[in-house]
Order: structure tokens, then C-alpha cells, then sequence
């Protein structure tokens, strides 16, 4: 118990000063933006400057990693709402359907109708799923995509899986997806596994990731059917 309270103790302190980080330094950041656009304003031709899109591009970088900051800061508080998860589900779904159709992807939906209520945060527990959606879309060839989603409950729990036909997780990655700012794409952030691990653990649930064994991966998600916060 006196290890718990001290892990606790910790993990709040941690919060608290990354918390502090983002808000010292969210100013100077918008500041900077302005100041760029006002030099582009009343100086046009600097856009044709080599490395002014760089330059934006990187302060927008910036912008979305302290926005990843605070959605992993403040992942773990939930404001919780009983939920019916068919309705919910197909919904999500519904949403990404024309991006995906966009891209091209298909999309594989296995939702049981059976599906219990759950007492969940119903906007972060949606972007924990969008983030997987995204990264699934990320993974698959650009011709022939495929994603399936299905959802079921069984022992208490309901059960999640997002599956693609991608190239997989290298096995030595599959440890250290949901580590904070450890990435393994070009420009990312680090945080958006860890976010959505942050979310589905603050519902009491579990998350991994496995390789199939044909081609691609899958990120399973387990929900207990008497959480209440």
C-alpha cells in the first residue's frame, strides 16, 4: 500500500509539472505565430525565402506536440457517462467511413448487438479508437487496404480489436509502442500510443498489440463490464 501511495504521489507530481511545461510554453509559441505572420503579412516575398515553410512547419509541429502534451497529461480524468456501446460504436465508425473511403480502405465492421453499457469518457474513449483507426490507415498499402473492427463481450469484459493487413510491428517495437514520446515514424510525436494506453487504463482495461500471422497487426482493447471510476 505504502509503495501504491508513493507511485501515486509521484505519477501527480509528474502530471503537475508537465502540466506547468506546456502552459510556460504554450505562450511564447503562439507569440512566435503571430510574429511570423506578421512579418509575412507586411513582407510577402519572404515566403519565397527556402526555408520559411520549414520554419512554419516546425513551429506547427511544436503546436501539435504541446497539444499531445495535454491530451496525455489529462488522459487519465475521466468524466464518465453510462454508455450503450452498439449505438456508440457504429457511430465512431460512421465518422470515418468517408475517410476511409477517400483513401480507399475497406472497412471490415463486427459489432454484437449484445453489447453491454459501459460507464465511459465518451470523447476520450472515441479518440483512443481514432488514434488506432488512424494508425491502421497509416499501415496499410495504399492499394488493397483493409481494416476490421470488431467489438464482443465475453467474462465480464468487452473486447475490442482493430486488425490491418499492413507490414506488421517489428518484434522488437511491440514493447515500446505505448512508451511515451518513443516513436518510429517520420515527424511523429511519440505520444499518440501512449494517450491512447493512458485513456484505456484509466477505464480500468488493458491494450496491446500483436502481429498476424498472414500479414499486419492487431490492437486488442478489453473493457471490464463493472467499471465504475
Amino acid at each position: 500500500m505504502q509503495n501504491s501511495n508513493i507511485l501515486n504521489k509521484k505519477q501527480d507530481e509528474f502530471h503537475l509539472i508537465l502540466s506547468r511545461f506546456s502552459h510556460e510554453i504554450r505562450n511564447p509559441i503562439a507569440l512566435i505565430g503571430s510574429e511570423l505572420q506578421l512579418i509575412e503579412d507586411t513582407h510577402p516575398e519572404v515566403s519565397a525565402y527556402d526555408y520559411w515553410n520549414d520554419i512554419t512547419a516546425n513551429l506547427e509541429y511544436t503546436k501539435e506536440l504541446l497539444n499531445n502534451l495535454s491530451d496525455y497529461n489529462n488522459a487519465y480524468k475521466l468524466s464518465l457517462e453510462k454508455t450503450e456501446l452498439f449505438p456508440y460504436l457504429k457511430a465512431i465508425l460512421s465518422s470515418i467511413h468517408p475517410t476511409y473511403e477517400y483513401l480507399m480502405i475497406s472497412l471490415e465492421k463486427q459489432i454484437s448487438p449484445a453489447l453491454p453499457a459501459l460507464y465511459i469518457d465518451r470523447i476520450k474513449l472515441k479518440q483512443a479508437l481514432l488514434n488506432l483507426f488512424r494508425n491502421a490507415a497509416e499501415a496499410v498499402p495504399a492499394s488493397g487496404g483493409k481494416v476490421k473492427f470488431c467489438a464482443f463481450s465475453s467474462e465480464k469484459a468487452v473486447h475490442f480489436s482493430i486488425t490491418d493487413n499492413g507490414c506488421g510491428i517489428p518484434e522488437n517495437q511491440l514493447e515500446q509502442i505505448f512508451t511515451p514520446f518513443v516513436t518510429f515514424k517520420k515527424n511523429g510525436t511519440g505520444l499518440g500510443l501512449s494517450i491512447t494506453s493512458q485513456i484505456i487504463q484509466a477505464h480500468g482495461g488493458k491494450i496491446y498489440a500483436e502481429n498476424e500471422s498472414d500479414s499486419g497487426a492487431s490492437f486488442h482493447i478489453l473493457l471490464p463490464e463493472d467499471f465504475r471510476g
